[in-house]
This record gives structure tokens, C-alpha cells and sequence, in this order.
């Protein structure tokens, strides 16, 4: 039975690699039959994706730091009954938050982008 996972995890690997490239192959098919380009797949403009990753992953960071701040300053009790994951759910709330913010930032930064090139 242990020999078996391994075998059918690569089989099955291989079948959903094979399976969207095919579909990928009969889609552009269609397209080039239909008279359109498989290449318009995407609106052309300016990709934000650097921008985007880098204040998700800056938010995140500032929200580890900032709860391993208060989890070691404000929130370090002595207390005899303590759980040293305790304050566990801290950390989680705020990675989530401030990559929120910074994915929020950055559409805010690709919007107003975007309305200038519209003006111009």
C-alpha cells in the first residue's frame, strides 16, 4: 500500500498536467477556427503584479513584527497558569490584516493608474 501513493500521485499529476494542456490546445483550436487571436487572452495595459505581492508581503511582515511586539511587551504575562500559545490567534489576525491593507493599498495605487491613462 505505500509503494501505491506514490505511483498514483505522479500518475494523477501527470493526468491534470495533460489534461489542461489538452484543453488549453482544443481552446486555442477553436479560437483560430472562430477567425479570433488565441493570443488576446489578457486586456492589454501595465501589470501591477510586483506591486501588488510586494505590499502583501510588506503587510504581512509589519503585522508579524507588530504581533511579536505586543505578544513579548504588552500582552507577556507572568502568570503561573499561562499557555505559551496563548496569544497564537494574535499573529494570524495580524498578518491578515495588514496584508489586507497592503493589497487594499495597492488597489488603490492600480485604480487611480488606471484613471489617469484613461484621461490621457
Amino acid at each position: 500500500m505505500g509503494i501505491l501513493v506514490p505511483i498514483l500521485l505522479g500518475l494523477g499529476l501527470f493526468a491534470a498536467l495533460f489534461g489542461i494542456r489538452y484543453l488549453q490546445n482544443k481552446e486555442n483550436m477553436l479560437m483560430i477556427q472562430n477567425g479570433m487571436d488565441p493570443g488576446i487572452r489578457r486586456p492589454k495595459g501595465k501589470s501591477y503584479i510586483n506591486l501588488t505581492w510586494g505590499l502583501l508581503l510588506m503587510g504581512a511582515g509589519i503585522g508579524l513584527f507588530l504581533a511579536y511586539l505586543l505578544d513579548n511587551t504588552v500582552l507577556n504575562f507572568d502568570h503561573p497558569n499561562r499557555d505559551e500559545d496563548a496569544n497564537v490567534a494574535i499573529y494570524f489576525s495580524l498578518i491578515a490584516i495588514f496584508g489586507g491593507l497592503g493589497l487594499l493599498i495597492s488597489h488603490i495605487i492600480e485604480k487611480k493608474e488606471s484613471k489617469e491613462e484613461n484621461k490621457a
